[in-house]
């Protein structure tokens, strides 16, 4: 299969590029950039200028590809709406360039209040109605018209060397403040997942998976954030504290939305159905092999997920 990969430099989509060539898909990569397309193709892909905001591209990639991997996203968590807005229309243009066949067309989403908060969200969830899933409702609105389009959920922390989402960020701010935070009691939870185990779960949903089903990148379901914290005041030798609702916007900024969310998620579905199970590395004892403070000054501008 030739796969159309959106992304194909990012964290996540620079472990997808190679598991599909390793298992004989020919990889078709948007690059923005020169560096981009020299790692591309060091890789074995092959390039295809362009990015996210030039629809053309976007539209003569799919084109020319037997299947879809959208895994681009403008990472900017404290301006989400239009970012939101952005990958809503180049799924929209993908989708219709895919149209009227049977050609897969993967499209990234996230675990985030897929459930009322503290209830385990499931594959056959919905989203809460009151906040916007920009990239579900274009995959939805694609379904209807009869594209083969799946859902990949992500949860909020992917991890692994070279990560620079939530996680890094939590560790710059810990740097800043000189302390360690999680909100109330932290008993709250967020879901995870390696990279490493991400990157195949997209070429089984891209190979196997069902027309309009929704999948599930979850490894740990629910890691207690007070426990995330704990690894990070141990990497930094800082202290560990609670902080407030209300003091929670000035010490973690935007991230304040995020901290406190207890939304585990579970891949149950997704391992039965596909045969996907995780296996390597969880948070915490990722977090504590040390690698996130060697490189986390280079890493912690942008979210790499929805």
């Amino acid at each position: 299969m030739r796969v159309f990969v959106t992304g194909a430099t990012g964290f996540i989509g620079s472990a997808i590029v190679p598991e599909l060539i390793n298992a004989g898909h020919k990889v078709l990569g948007l690059a923005r950039s020169d560096a981009g397309a020299k790692s591309l193709a060091a890789a074995g892909a092959e390039v295809h200028r362009g990015s996210l905001e030039d629809l053309d591209s976007l539209r003569s990639g799919a084109a020319a590809a037997d299947g879809v991997i959208h895994t681009a996203f403008i990472h900017d968590f404290s301006n989400y709406a239009p970012a939101a807005e952005k990958d809503q229309r180049a799924i929209e243009t993908l989708g219709t360039a895919l149209a009227g066949s049977r050609r897969p067309f993967v499209v990234t989403s996230g675990t985030l209040l897929v459930q009322r908060q503290g209830e385990l969200a499931t594959e056959e969830d919905g989203p809460v109605s009151n906040f916007p899933r920009k990239s579900e409702d274009a995959a939805e609105s694609l379904a209807a018209r009869g594209v083969n389009v799946l859902a990949m959920r992500l949860p909020p922390s992917v991890h692994g060397d070279g990560d620079h989402g939530f996680v890094p960020r939590l560790i710059s701010i810990a740097r800043e403040k000189g302390v360690s935070a999680y909100v109330g009691d932290g008993t709250n939870r967020w879901p995870a997942v390696h990279r490493l185990d991400a990157a195949p779960l997209y070429r089984l949903v891209l190979e196997k998976g069902s027309a309009g089903a929704k999948y599930h990148a979850v490894g740990d379901e629910g890691v207690p954030f007070r426990d995330i914290a704990a690894a990070i005041g141990r990497q930094l030798n800082v202290p560990v504290v609670s902080k407030s609702p209300d003091e929670a916007a000035a010490h973690f900024s935007w991230l304040s939305h995020f901290v406190a969310i207890d939304c585990p998620a579970s891949s149950a579905l997704t391992q039965q159905r596909l045969g996907w199970h995780p296996v390597h590395t969880a948070l915490i004892p990722d977090l504590d092999r040390g690698r996130y403070f060697e490189t986390e000054e280079r890493t912690h501008a942008a979210p790499s997920h929805r």
